[in-house]
């Protein structure tokens, strides 16, 4: 690691949420409904950025459900509580995941530490994971469920923010709710969606229309399509037998649409 992340320090300054640094190969993963795959999307995206030969850090950001490292079946030492707590570092708590070929810094599952947390030191938290990202060529950022400000800071601060959504009406409804509030707070957000769990291309394409018409009519702003995610019986399956997808099932479609939406971030 660099002298600059060795540094990293959460310490007390005030800055405004819109003056934060945008981490320029940040990709914040969001959703305004829990139950919709985001963090086995957040695991299998950086599986697939990471064999693209892409150097790719998975921050799991959820505000007390953190279980990226219960998905991947992993034993974590330290975790983002330790940070919070101003015991450990950014840099200090990454663990490298053999098995998905990436790093992590893991949540810390049951605790409201980010939620409550100040936004002055929310705000440095999310700048000294600006700077660790220069280490990476991309970060995931896995965020809660949700439009708390805590989500909303954090999402503001990547270069990209994938919104993901199923065709169920509550979840077309909060995915709306997360990029209305988003786009009004942070209007340079460059925000995507990606519909997940889609019995067929075909209606996925028509859940994405649905919800980009609710987003040109009343917002007046059109979120791009970044891709489709085929339901599919084996991510679960994997996900039982914490194992990644990719792993478990490589030529699965889920496998394959998650595969084709990273090439498609690499090529944009």
């Amino acid at each position: 690691m660099e002298q600059k992340q060795e540094e990293l320090k959460i310490m007390p300054r005030g800055t405004s949420p819109r003056s934060l640094r945008r981490g320029r190969n940040m990709i914040a993963v969001a959703s305004g409904k829990g139950g919709v795959g985001k963090t086995w999307f957040s695991i299998t995206l950086a599986q697939a950025l990471s064999g693209f030969r892409q150097k790719t850090l998975l921050f799991d950001g959820d505000l007390g459900l953190a279980n990226v490292d219960i998905q991947l079946g992993l034993l974590v030492k330290d975790d983002l509580g330790s940070v919070v707590a101003g015991s450990k570092t950014l840099n200090q708590v990454i663990q490298h995941c053999d098995k998905t070929r990436f790093d992590i810094i893991a949540g810390r599952s049951g605790s409201a530490g980010l939620a409550s947390m100040p936004i002055g030191r929310l705000q440095i938290l999310g700048e000294d994971l600006s700077l660790l990202a220069s280490s990476y060529d991309k970060v995931i950022l896995d965020m809660g469920a949700g439009v708390e400000k805590p989500i909303r800071i954090l999402s503001s601060m990547a270069e990209k923010i994938i919104v993901l959504c199923t065709d169920e009406p509550t979840s077309l409804t909060d995915a709306y709710a997360f990029i209305k509030i988003m786009s009004m707070q942070y209007p340079k957000s460059n925000i995507n969606v990606v519909i997940n769990q889609a019995n067929s291309l075909r209606e996925g394409q028509r859940t994405y229309d649905t919800l980009l018409k609710a987003c040109t009519n009343f917002l007046k702003i059109n979120p791009p399509l970044l891709g489709i995610i085929r339901r599919d019986a084996r991510v679960r399956d994997a996900i039982r037998n914490q194992t990644p997808l990719m792993n478990r099932y490589p030529t699965s479609e889920a496998s394959e649409d998650v595969i084709n939406i990273a090439r498609k971030l690499l090529t944009e």
